[in-house]
């Protein structure tokens, strides 16, 4: 019997699957700690099999309070993504459990991928690329000559973490001007990365690109609604690559069939995968992905890698690298080894 039991829900990471643990195990391997698989339906079937848990790697379901108050001696709960929506931190802080994630291990992915959608909406490549393949080659001019150049456009981010400021620096040499709202980064944090602070309502108005970045917190929830759509121009275009939630999506749905904006582009979206049924699947204004923004060769392995190195650290009594609830370490018995920067947590 290994000296450390971390749990996890059965099934490999949602991006490589069958892809196993061999990753997480070169920094486990060395504490004698396996991980070990638990295939249940119910929390409470779950908590039956992880009661004794050291650890627990969150993925593939949602880990609730029922879950984490049946953890008897779990001492970190770790994640391998940037979003933390799939736990109740607020119930493992309750505990003293610090939550763990990777937020800066594939920001110049997502930041392609919101370049990507960015340009692919503003010149509508889709709709060309259809008009190509139909044999309607003679009305791809006069659609594109309808659209001012992309010089001299006004791009808004709508929170500016590091995903944001990766896209900023992308967008800038296109001559854009640039935008940002984000109540929780200093002012003069924005202005560093040649982007103008402004209010929500003040970067609407003024976007002719509104980039969503906000992270999938409590307060950040439907953080875009009907009278915010209703705020930007007829010919804006909308580009999501954060978390689904932030936006209400009904009210995108309106807004775009409306004429309230222009187009849109999405790899995010409220529920996923998408219901066949979403009216986003029949718009011609839309390009969409499949919340695929952070996949690269390098990004499974990168995460991997750290996820299991994040629940070494805990393991043997030292503090993680990115807690998203800080508070609980210093009431713990873990060893500081490190200051923690104040840009971790589920905004970074």
């Amino acid at each position: 019997m290994a000296k450390f039991k971390v749990v996890t829900p059965s099934g490999a990471s949602s991006t490589v699957p069958g892809g196993g643990y061999k990753l997480e195990m070169e920094a486990l391997a060395p504490l004698d700690a396996e991980i070990v698989e638990i295939a249940a339906k119910s929390d409470d079937d779950f908590v039956k099999q992880a009661r004794d848990a050291d650890a627990l790697y969150a993925k593939g379901r949602r880990i609730t309070k029922r879950i984490i108050d049946g953890l008897e001696r779990c001492k970190v709960i770790a994640l391998g993504s940037v979003g933390v929506d799939s736990v109740d931190v607020a119930a493992a802080t309750a505990r003293g459990i610090p939550v763990t994630n990777v937020p800066d291990t594939f920001i110049e992915e997502v930041a392609d991928h919101a370049m990507m959608l960015i340009l692919a909406t503003y010149r509508r490549v889709t709709t060309m690329d259809r008009m190509v393949r139909e044999g309607r080659w003679a009305e791809g001019r006069p659609l594109l000559s309808q659209f001012p150049r992309l010089m001299g456009q006004t791009l808004g981010f709508v929170a500016f973490g590091h995903v944001a400021r990766a896209v900023a620096k992308r967008a800038a040499p296109l001559g854009v001007h640039m935008l940002a709202y984000d109540p929780y980064v200093e002012e003069l944090v924005v202005s560093q990365h040649g982007v103008e602070p402004v209010g929500l309502t003040e970067l609407l108005q003024r976007s002719d690109i509104v980039s969503m970045h906000a992270p999938a917190t409590a307060d950040a929830h439907h953080l875009l609604t009907e009278h915010h759509f209703r705020l930007m121009k007829p010919e804006a275009l909308f580009i999501s690559t954060g978390r689904g939630p932030t936006t209400d999506e009904a009210a995108l749905i309106k807004a775009l069939k409306e004429g309230w904006i222009a187009a849109a582009g999405l790899d995010v979206f409220e529920q996923e995968p998408v219901d066949p049924n979403n009216p986003l699947l029949k718009m011609d204004n839309v390009i969409l992905t499949p919340h695929a923004a952070s996949a690269s060769a390098r990004f499974d392995p990168v995460r991997k890698r750290r996820v299991g190195a994040e629940l070494a650290l805990v393991l043997s009594g030292r503090w993680p690298r990115s807690c998203v609830n800080p508070s609980v370490l210093e009431k713990s018995s873990l060893s500081r080894w490190q200051p923690y920067s104040m840009e971790r947590g589920p905004g970074a």
